[in-house]
């Protein structure tokens, strides 16, 4: 791993520390008149998401973590497991749900997904913005339901479920923001 000082930090930059895997979200340099100088950061815990404030002296070192990112594509579920094959290297990895997390929501068969890892660890999933998906289970539309922002739930095809439009029936693909899970419209 490659040792950086504070006058390196960047935002966004990895951060290998005792505690764990930081991504620097905000820094600041300070230079008071009296003693010596030191650096404001604000961190975000890459594993658990929890945001800490921390103070170094000038000049400290530290570990840059190196986050690979892997292209895959994702190929069928097997058992609580999930495969995805690599893009260049056509290897297969069988990943938990619980390192994917909300993006388990949006994964169908053949779909693609960014795989952030660390080492042999996969740290976070990069989703397009928008994925579509199909309705497998709503009440149907009926004529005359055209009532202005009047929502009903839908169940996409991945089981995660949704508020559509009343006028969406089953069957129908739909476009959803992968940031929210909110539908954005008919695909």
């Amino acid at each position: 791993m490659a040792m950086i000082s504070t006058s390196d930090l960047r935002n966004g930059m990895t951060l290998n520390l005792e505690d764990g895997l930081f991504n620097v979200v905000e820094f600041q340099h300070v230079k008071p008149g009296k003693g010596g100088a030191f650096v404001r950061t604000t961190l975000k815990n890459v594993r658990t998401g929890q945001v800490v404030d921390r103070t170094f002296r000038a000049g400290e070192k530290f570990d840059r973590a190196v986050m690979a990112k892997r292209e895959m594509q994702f190929l069928y579920r097997d058992g609580g497991d999930y495969v995805f094959m690599d893009n260049s290297s056509y290897d297969q990895l069988n990943v938990g749900p619980s390192a994917l997390g909300d993006a388990s929501n949006y994964l169908i068969e053949g779909s693609t997904a960014i795989l952030v890892m660390f080492e042999d660890e996969i740290i976070g999933t990069e989703l397009p913005a928008a994925v579509e998906l199909t309705i497998a289970e709503t009440e149907p539309g009926v004529q005359g339901d055209r009532v202005s922002g009047a929502r009903k739930p839908a169940t996409l095809e991945t089981g995660l479920v949704i508020q559509v439009p009343l006028f969406v029936n089953p069957g129908e693909k739909v476009k959803v923001y992968t940031r929210s899970g909110e539908y954005l419209t008919r695909a």
